[in-house]
């Protein structure tokens, strides 16, 4: 199958790198995927290998529910997910050809494009940031221009640019702010180390909720807090994305075939984790996510707020939210001066045909824009157990 491409020139946090990683098959060697294409029932299944950006949990619900569920093989696909615990970069994999789709925040990739890399979003999963600033009431940090003189926590390894593009946004020079390296978790903040802690809806946020304010001896609850949303701000980049190899996606038909059946199992394990919630934070669980059961509740009813409702389909890259990335890609400055990007990405850098491909294989089987989706409410228990 051979596709017209068209493209626009105008988007983490677990505990530690737990023993799930031992148990993983070798995720060495080159071009696993692309050969046979997808589909077909009876048949050799084409092998491929799923790069994630993070160990395994909810926030990357969608995938091993489509594993678990069979969403993989039913389009002639075997699938293996790599996970990462920050040693694997995974649009690094995708592009030493280690891997052949990986998952990755946009500005990253678009960091990593200028750098070289020839890679293409192929489906947009988060339509939307789920990035948070968050500070103690009596912090005087209610809007991104409360951060001059403040000490701001961030994760870096380009979690960071969501911040200098808000501060860029708001006039504000980088270097009157200090930026201080977080741990992938919410110590230094309960500690007072630090004024203002980089947190994930889905996760970071949740780990403030579940511990124990030791002034009142219950859990923290969020009238305690000040949360800045940079959704909200003109410094909201898209995040989780699909992506793939610009050169076989020009070059191999059988890849763009295999794009096209990864992306309906996809579209089909994101539409199970929406439609049995509680069922998705227990197939993470047992995929080998080290959170406790209502954290992990949590975190899979709180990634898909970021997906669901898709207006247009879920994958489908909005222009004006990658425009927003890109611009704020390009205005974001750290302390050292150096800029993300310097130019605008190519015309390849993303492109709608592959997901808008297999929603339309879908059809009416799969309800892949969610207009009825409610979130369930979740009760967040201490440690989050």
């Amino acid at each position: 199958m051979k596709m017209t491409r068209r493209a626009f020139a105008a988007g983490a946090g677990g505990m530690t790198l737990a023993a799930f990683l031992a148990a993983c098959s070798d995720t060495g060697g080159g071009n696993g995927g692309g050969t046979g294409g997808g589909g077909g029932e009876g048949g050799e299944l084409t092998p491929v290998k799923l790069q994630l950006q993070w160990l395994p949990q909810a926030q990357f619900a969608g995938y091993f529910a489509a594993a678990d569920q069979g969403f993989f093989e039913e389009e002639g696909l075997e699938v293996e997910i790599i996970p990462s615990g920050g040693d694997i970069v995974p649009q690094d994999a995708l592009a030493s050809g280690n891997a052949d789709f990986c998952i990755a925040w946009v500005p990253k990739v678009l960091g990593s494009i200028e750098q070289g890399a020839n890679l293409t979003n192929i489906g947009q999963i988060f339509q939307r940031s789920g990035t948070l600033q968050v500070a103690f009431k009596d912090s005087g940090i209610t809007t991104v221009a409360d951060f001059e003189g403040k000490r701001i926590g961030s994760w870096g390894f380009g979690n960071e640019w969501e911040i200098f593009a808000a501060m860029a946004a708001e006039g504000l020079d980088s270097t009157t702010v200090e930026i201080v390296t977080q741990d992938f978790n919410m110590n230094a903040f309960l500690q007072g180390d630090i004024d203002a802690a980089q947190a994930m809806t889905y996760n970071e946020w949740a780990q403030v909720l579940e511990t124990m304010n030791p002034a009142t001896g219950a859990l923290y609850t969020p009238e305690e807090f000040d949360v800045i949303s940079y959704q909200e701000t003109p410094g909201g980049m898209l995040q989780d994305a699909i992506w793939a190899d610009q050169g076989r996606l020009a070059d191999d038909a059988d890849y763009e075939a295999t794009a096209v059946s990864l992306l309906k199992a996809v579209i089909k394990g994101w539409a199970y984790a929406r439609d049995n919630v509680e069922s998705a934070a227990e197939i993470t669980i047992a995929a080998g996510s080290t959170w406790g059961p209502s954290h992990e509740l949590w975190m899979a009813n709180e990634t898909n707020k970021l997906i669901w409702p898709s207006a247009n389909g879920i994958g489908v890259i909005d222009a004006d939210a990658w425009e927003q990335t890109v611009s704020g890609a390009l205005a974001a400055v750290n302390e050292q001066g150096q800029h993300l990007i310097t130019a605008e990405p190519p015309e390849t850098a993303y492109s709608n045909d592959y997901i808008e491909q297999a929603i339309s294989d879908l059809g009416s089987d799969v309800d892949t824009t969610g207009d009825g989706f409610q979130p369930i409410d979740v009760t967040l228990a201490e440690g989050g157990n």
